[in-house]
């Protein structure tokens, strides 16, 4: 027992006289740039190491900062060493990266080194420069759709991320005609470019409720988030979608014009990118007076015709004719009799729809929706019908949900009725959206019927989540389902050879697999804490598997609120649609972002 004692503390005078000895070949090594911390836990240590190795970077890289604007916190004008010092902290912790750390003495009187190559310091404003620029390339995609939401937010992140660098009036960024142009200032016209080519108009009022048409580029916008001033005070964030908004106004409100603010900063979704969400916090708000816009109010029971053709919208491939399904013209009365029999039920504020129009199945779901938020139609009713698996299908409805809690409070939705063989509503889902679902009937080398089964399968898969259906969901995934679900962790590589020092900092992607079981019981408890949840999908990437049949692989963009949470990320399905009623989804994966070293999750990573 004692020979173990003495081999323990002979252990322990080892490692500290190892660790003693890197700290000081550190300290004395003019290459690094070091911070230390104590504290009663390794974690307060390492957080205190790493304030001090921030203040350190500053002092270094504060002489040859540029300090291109003129700050003020409360009032107070912000001294140039604060300055420095704030932008420098946006890179600590998650993003401060190639950061190596060394415990010099551990808990309860713990005390820890951390340190950086100064040459790796300069990489940190390359790597954030990169990142604008990546963020740039998105928000012009996003752009080409019509995606105002998505082309703001990344314009308007990368120049917030520009405004932290060093040197950002050294920034610039090459067009594809191959001008050179400052990055920071390109930035701002270019958003002030989107908000140029944004038309709003009030098209028609019932009592307190507006409905509006948003143009872009005089297309139907796919898709814009905006605020209002209601006549007692701002709104929280409304999404717009393929050219329908709402505005519900106060009681009474009766002013001439509506005052209308496009969202462009997202501070409330910034938290799905840590290091977007520092620099938000550190670098001032650039107001942007052209996201205001002054819209023509009208009186109760008017109408205005916009002037935007709805039959255009924005897509890839727009000199190629989609092959729609033929459109019924004749023996639909029944089915017209019916869903405008539920429609003015809905349009009452009622909602008691006979339930002799509905199915067993179809009379639930009806009841979830009327319950997702308070209802209303938007638009013109004017739904088309179409044959689909030997029933009909009625599409072109839109209708507006508003909530009461959360960040967002409204979306405009497609609503799609699916009626049985006897006339009797069966099912209503969501629709994908004009741009979700071009990319798929763009799929010309797959049978028509193949394409309607993939856009209905995503459809009733996004309504299950907003509906909070666990019923459908349960049916839907395989029983032997492959769920992997992704977050953004921290890697600590441990254990290395020179003296028990770790790199951390890098971002990657930490894996957590579920049973079908597992994976429902954490739907069931995520449903339950949320007034609602709405799911976007965009930028579809269908691929036909070589065996299976008809067993596909989708790689889909995917934006996720709810009222107490919102992300971006992507997801990877692959579906059995060899009976297209009964799809199974054998793997389905989601990732907040692109791993750097594979990118999307695809068909080749799962054999």
């Amino acid at each position: 027992m004692k020979q173990r004692i003495v081999i323990s503390i002979l252990g322990i005078l080892i490692y500290s006289t190892i660790n003693a000895q890197s700290r000081e070949s550190i300290i004395k090594d003019p290459s690094y740039i070091w911070g230390e911390g104590k504290g009663s836990t390794v974690a307060e240590a390492d957080k205190n190491a790493l304030a001090d190795l921030t203040s350190r970077i500053t002092t270094h890289v504060y002489s040859s900062f540029d300090i291109v604007e003129e700050e003020t916190t409360d009032g107070q004008k912000v001294d140039s060493k604060t300055y420095v010092s704030n932008r420098v902290k946006t890179f600590s912790h998650a993003t401060l990266s190639n950061t190596e750390k060394s415990i010099i003495k551990n808990e309860p009187d713990a005390h820890v080194i951390r340190w950086i190559k100064r040459s790796e310091v300069q990489k940190m404003f390359e790597l954030r420069l990169f990142k604008a620029k990546d963020m740039v390339e998105s928000a012009l995609r996003a752009e080409a759709m019509g995606k105002v939401d998505d082309a703001l937010r990344n314009y308007y992140w990368s120049l917030a991320l520009v405004r932290s660098l060093q040197h950002p009036n050294d920034a610039r960024y090459t067009t594809e005609d191959g001008e050179s142009h400052v990055l920071m200032n390109w930035l701002k016209e270019k958003i002030d470019a989107v908000f140029d080519d944004l038309t709003i108009t009030a098209v028609r009022r019932r009592n307190d409720d507006v409905d509006l048409s948003i143009s872009y580029r005089d297309k139907p916008v796919t898709s814009v988030d905006y605020t209002f001033f209601d006549g007692r005070d701002w709104s929280n964030i409304y999404s717009a979608k393929d050219g329908y908004g709402v505005l519900e106004l106060a009681k009474g409100n009766d002013s001439e014009s509506y005052h209308v603010k496009i969202e462009f900063e997202y501070q409330g979704e910034s938290h799905i990118d840590k290091e977007i969400e520092s620099v938000l916090s550190v670098v001032r708000s650039i107001p942007m007076r052209k996201s205001y816009k002054t819209v023509m109010a009208l009186d109760d029971n008017e109408e205005r015709t916009a002037n935007v053709d709805y039959g255009q919208n924005f897509s890839k491939i727009s000199d190629v004719q989609i092959d729609k399904p033929q459109e019924i013209t004749n023996k639909i009365e029944v089915y017209e009799e019916t869903l405008n029999k539920v429609l003015a039920s809905i349009s009452s504020k009622k909602y008691d729809a006979n339930a002799s129009y509905f199915t067993a199945n179809g009379m639930d779901i009806y009841t979830k929706l009327i319950r997702y938020g308070t209802s209303r139609i938007v638009g013109d009713v004017a739904p088309k019908y179409y044959e689909s698996m030997g029933g009909v299908v009625a599409r072109g409805l839109k209708m507006s949900f508003s909530f009461k809690t959360g960040i967002r409070q409204a979306f405009v939705e497609d609503v799609i009725f699916y009626f049985n063989q006897n006339g009797k509503i069966d099912n209503i889902t969501f629709g994908l959206g004009n741009a979700a679902e071009t990319d798929i009937l763009y799929k010309g080398v797959w049978k028509e019927d193949t394409r309607r089964a993939i856009i209905e399968f995503l459809e009733n898969y996004k309504t299950a989540y907003a509906l909070k259906r666990l019923d459908y969901i349960n049916t839907v995934f395989d029983d032997d389902a492959v769920i992997i679900v992704g977050n953004v962790a921290t890697r600590m590589v441990a254990n290395k050879e020179d003296g028990g020092m770790s790199y951390m900092g890098n971002k990657v992607i930490k894996h957590n697999r579920y049973t079908k079981d597992q994976y429902l019981q954490q739907l069931k408890r995520c449903f339950a804490s949320n007034e609602f949840i709405n799911i976007r999908f965009a930028n579809n990437d269908v691929i036909k598997l070589g065996k299976g049949g008809e067993t596909y692989a989708i790689q889909i963009s995917q934006d996720y609120y709810s009222s107490t949470y919102g992300d971006k990320g992507y997801l990877f399905l692959m579906v059995d649609i060899n009976n297209p009623q009964k799809p199974q989804i054998r793997l389905r994966t989601w990732q907040p972002e692109k791993d750097p070293n594979f990118g999307l999750y695809g068909p080749g990573d799962f054999k």
